[in-house]
């Protein structure tokens, strides 16, 4: 394992490729806990008699857990002392794994609540293993690599989930077995991570010093940059809602397209979402100046938006297959929304010139974007609940793509009107 002293004296490429690696691995294993359940359909459950779907139920319970974790994260994560996150990442990975042996050993309903505790947990390691690359000249690398890990991860997991299923491994004992499956990539990961030093001078001058905001530094910047970070924070809400339905029904969507019994398919069709989403985000690296950069990725925020809805509309006209439309608006979706959870709030951070911490704005983001992913799913449920699954999310990435254009557009307009100055 490498040491810090080679690490603080390594070629930039070389220091990237580690740090990128190790943050990689360790989200990527994290998903194994979090998203193969959704590879199930959980039909014919027993003890489940409610309006609401079973399967339904349970990722509004994880995503409740995830979003209260998220909320206690905008204070935790802005707060944390970095000397214990490695053992924190095990240990909050390790409880949600537990939750999903309570999931597979407690009846229907009640194993409802288990997917909850699973949930809450996890909310919390983005911003832990986040906090190892922001603030670094390399940062947009850093970020894309680890946004890569959960555009990937989500459908490697999901197919690793629906071989344990083909395998004969029952639905509620699935989620557990695939957890298992990546607990020492998980281990090995995390321990990576620990040997990362923190951001030198030079990452200092270019991107400011990082460092804890307490609730009167978190105020003050809300109170001075609120409505820019308010537009971005609705069009995240709306990305996440189309992101996350996208994610937990990938079994249906691909159903209703004729693919519902390949389990490659979930991971065949994120491979190029990655590389065709993070190749431009990553990019962003080479502009030097933080608000420039800042009104790029908002740039690049509104082209993932009219390639999410523009590939939709020519699926719709019969105009590319069901496959080439799945990856090209899953490439416009993940453009649009990864920014937000890696450079987009880094470099902005860095370009109003204040010592801080961009998880804050992250998990501000996120809290924001898991109750909107429950409201959609509770009106998908109870709203329309007529309308096939394929029809909602062909709907919904209409209207996410639209309003999300206007909104991006206005916080650019804002940043874009304000300058750095000191002490503003």
């Amino acid at each position: 394992m490498a040491s810090k002293r080679w690490l603080e004296t390594a070629h930039p490429l070389a220091f990237s490729l580690f740090a990128g690696a190790a943050a990689f691995s360790t989200y990527f294993a994290m998903y194994a806990f979090r998203k193969p359940f959704t590879a199930a359909t959980f039909e014919g459950v027993t003890g489940w008699e409610f309006a609401l779907d079973y399967k339904v139920a349970l990722v509004i319970a994880q995503v409740l857990g995830y979003a209260l974790s998220k909320v206690i994260g905008i204070k935790v994560i802005s707060e944390t002392d970095h000397s214990r996150r490695a053992l924190a990442i095990v240990g909050l990975i390790g409880l949600s794994w537990l939750a999903l042996i309570g999931f597979a050993l407690v009846p229907a309903p009640w194993n409802v609540a288990a997917l909850f505790l699973n949930g809450l947990p996890l909310g919390l390691i983005w911003g832990l293993v986040f906090s190892y690359v922001e603030g670094r000249r390399t940062s947009e690398v850093l970020g894309a690599i680890l946004c890569a890990s959960f555009i990937l991860s989500s459908g490697v997991v999901k197919s690793v989930g629906k071989a344990l299923l083909n395998a004969g491994v029952p639905d509620l004992w699935m989620p557990a077995a695939a957890g298992l499956v990546f607990v020492p990539l998980l281990l090995v990961s995390v321990l990576a991570l620990s040997r990362m030093p923190p951001p030198n001078a030079a990452d200092e001058v270019a991107r400011i010093k990082r460092g804890p905001m307490d609730g009167t530094a978190r105020a003050d910047f809300l109170r001075v940059y609120g409505p820019g970070v308010a537009l971005l924070v609705v069009a995240y809400v709306l990305f996440t809602a189309v992101r996350d339905l996208r994610d937990n029904f990938a079994a249906e969507i691909w159903s209703a397209l004729g693919f519902g019994q390949t389990a490659t398919v979930f991971t065949a069709s994120e491979l190029p979402v990655a590389v065709i989403a993070l190749g431009a985000l990553a990019a962003i690296m080479v502009v030097r100046d933080n608000l420039r950069a800042l009104l790029v990725i908002h740039g690049i925020v509104m082209l993932g938006a009219v390639l999410l809805g523009g590939a939709t509309l020519a699926f719709q006209f019969d105009l590319i297959s069901p496959v080439v439309w799945m990856i090209m608006s899953g490439a416009g979706l993940y453009m649009a929304y990864t920014p937000f959870n890696a450079m987009l709030f880094d470099r902005m951070i860095a370009a109003t010139g204040r010592v801080g911490t961009a998880g804050f704005l992250i998990y501000l983001a996120d809290a924001s974007g898991y109750v909107g992913s429950v409201v959609l799913l509770l009106f998908r449920n109870f709203g329309v609940a007529d309308m096939d699954w394929l029809s909602f999310f062909i709907a919904i990435c209409y209207a996410a793509a639209v309003v999300s254009l206007g909104l991006v557009l206005a916080s650019a307009v804002f940043f874009a009107r304000r300058r750095r100055r000191p002490g503003g």
